[in-house]
């Protein structure tokens, strides 16, 4: 249930671009309707006005995200706080600039600081986030711990520069795509990796 809700302002990205783009003229009238104002210049051509749209739907669904959590007095991960400042920052660029640019920048921000945040913390604090998340439920040796610190840092690294990899080469549609699909089954992927990883430890262990 978490991982939907952690896929929740993507989801509707995805679904707002994809209408967007089967609607063009009715998503460059939404943009005009009610983005006019955070719009510089112009406001946009009609090419791109579904993914103006979709990063709009994608800010409000992130800032649903942690009110819905306030209001149900839960904790807000700071993953989600780093998530609702870049999506802000870089989807409020996308908007008033009218360029995609920004927005397709976003994954690589967010995965390369959630990859710095594990290095820093373990080098520079003495503290393996990894191993707070989970020693609750496996005990590893401290050597094993650090590999799988360092392996998601790594996989958060690979992930960033893959987004920008094929944000680049591939129509912004391919990577509408990607954003969804690609990368639900890389992290799925690596999950299921690790999880293999662990098992043999915890056996070892037993």
């Amino acid at each position: 249930m978490k991982f939907l809700f952690d896929l929740f302002p993507v989801i509707l990205f995805f679904a707002v671009f994809k209408w967007g783009e089967g609607n063009p003229d009715a998503a460059q009238g939404l943009v005009q309707q009610y983005l006019s104002a955070l719009v510089s210049g112009s406001g946009g051509t009609l090419a791109q006005a579904p993914i103006m749209l979709a990063t709009a739907v994608a800010i409000l669904a992130t800032f649903a995200q942690v009110g819905w959590l306030i209001l149900r007095r839960k904790k807000v991960d700071n993953m989600l706080w780093v998530s609702l400042a870049i999506i802000t920052i870089f989807g409020g660029a996308t908007i008033y600039f009218h360029n995609e640019t920004f927005i397709k920048w976003k994954p690589t921000m967010l995965y390369w600081c959630f990859g710095a945040a594990l290095l820093v913390a373990q080098a520079f604090m003495g503290k393996n986030l990894i191993r707070m998340m989970m020693e609750k439920q496996v005990a590893l040796p401290d050597p094993v711990w650090q590999r799988l610190n360092l392996s998601w840092a790594a996989f958060f690294g690979a992930m960033g520069a893959i987004n920008l990899i094929v944000a680049y080469s591939f129509s912004t549609a391919f990577w509408v795509n990607f954003k969804l699909f690609g990368f639900t089954a890389l992290m799925l992927a690596f999950i299921v990796g690790q999880s293999l990883f662990l098992s043999k430890h915890v056996k070892d262990q037993q």
